[in-house]
């Protein structure tokens, strides 16, 4: 008899807390290690959320509560969907999780079976597949590319449709891509959803307020009403409020479903961080010039980013529309060999020799289901990321025919 159980040994640790750990470990042999691969805002806090969890503890706000959320912070979000998206929702079809995978995990845990498909677009955030096949589904990789934008044509959604289709996962601004749908992107999508009724939609819209150029949110179920009642609209606090550590996502959608995800989180976590609870109610009902701001930072890295990459031989990185990431390309280094002597075979000995030669890290693009590519993370301050790119620049100056 095995020990460890099948469902583990279908799933991976992921390569992003992996890259992550590396980099901690080599800063403490003493590297000198810049890294771009953790998923989350250089900034602090506002002041407004840490101060509202200070006064949390001292009234005394230190207790369980409901499992999936206290009633302000759910009215809350129910008034951010209404506010924001046009969304109307009622409490009793919220979620409140220790952190958006958590919701993206409750969901699906409480709605597989063995052998339901799940339409994942790549590149994808690396933890989509794994929780799929922890739940016993089957992540179905619909590629895009991109002269596409990074985005899947509503063609290439319904040829990946069957059957056993039971969930599409859309990630719009994405990790890793930046790529975002505009109403008409996202209507085409949703057009091609209304011929299938037994597909629902999980719509992850972390990344929300990180839009540039005067680009326009859109989420599925604003675009196309009929879709609401099979549509789990997904966000949270991280990225918006510089609150990865804080732990709190949220999601609003059918109240069976919810119901089933408040089920399976009362015999898994309980409730999220109380305290957390609170810096959260403050960060969606107090004031919100903190995003424009974090925005405003973000574009200009991106296009700091973006055209430092675009300098570097070998690589090409197009301008997302959102996100704190960009995906370049490397298919020009491919099979060449570093300065120091390592064969550029795939995007994964790229990152890897990087890191070695130069102390960049980087996330390689296999990890997100779409080589040869890279993910950088521009949640960095500008002075870093100009000797990032510098760095990157000379390595690939290095990179010579074998």
């Amino acid at each position: 008899m095995a020990f460890l159980s099948d469902a583990i040994n279908r799933i991976k640790p992921s390569p992003t807390v992996a890259m992550t750990g590396r980099v901690a470990e080599l800063r403490a042999e003493g590297r000198d290690i810049i890294g771009l691969s953790a998923g989350e805002p250089d900034f602090d806090t506002p002041e407004h959320i840490r101060d509202a969890a200070k006064n949390a503890i001292d009234a005394g706000h230190t207790r369980y509560t409901a499992v999936d959320g206290i009633a302000p912070l759910k009215q809350a979000i129910c008034d951010k969907f209404a506010r924001e998206n046009g969304l109307d929702y009622s409490r009793d079809q919220v979620s409140v999780g220790t952190g958006g995978k958590q919701i993206l995990f409750n969901a699906l845990l409480a709605t597989l079976n063995p052998g339901d498909e799940v339409i994942i677009p790549a590149p994808y955030w690396v933890s989509y597949p794994d929780i799929v096949g922890l739940a016993g589904g089957v992540p179905v990789i619909v590629p895009s590319t991109a002269e596409d934008g990074f985005r899947i044509s509503a063609a290439a959604l319904r040829a990946a449709i069957t059957p056993k289709t039971k969930w599409l996962i859309l990630n719009s601004p994405s990790n890793p891509s930046g790529a975002a749908y505009d109403a008409d992107q996202m209507r085409a999508l949703t057009d091609v959803l209304l011929d299938y009724p037994q597909v629902w939609v999980l719509s992850d819209d972390i990344y929300e307020h990180l839009v540039f150029d005067g680009f326009t949110f859109v989420t599925p179920a604003q675009i196309e009403p009929r879709l609401r009642d099979r549509t789990l609209t997904m966000n949270g606090v991280s990225k918006a409020y510089a609150m990865t550590g804080w732990r709190i996502g949220y999601g609003a959608g059918p109240k069976a479903l919810i119901a089933a995800m408040a089920k399976l989180q009362s015999q898994s976590t309980s409730n999220p961080c109380t305290i957390s609870q609170y810096a959260a109610l403050a960060a969606l009902e107090g004031p919100q010039d903190y995003i424009a701001a974090s925005r405003e930072a973000f574009q200009r890295r991106r296009d700091l980013v973006v055209a430092g990459l675009n300098e570097c031989p070998g690589v090409s990185c197009p301008m997302p529309q959102g996100a704190f990431y960009v995906y370049p390309s490397i298919e020009g280094l491919i099979g060449k060999v570093s300065a120091a002597g390592t064969t550029i075979s795939d995007d994964e000995a790229f990152a890897n020799a990087l890191l070695d030669e130069t102390g960049v890290a980087i996330v390689f693009g296999a990890a997100f289901g779409l080589s040869p590519h890279f993910r950088v993370s521009y949640a960095a301050s500008d002075d870093t990321l100009s000797e990032a790119i510098r760095r990157i620049r000379t390595f690939c100056q290095g990179c010579q025919e074998p």
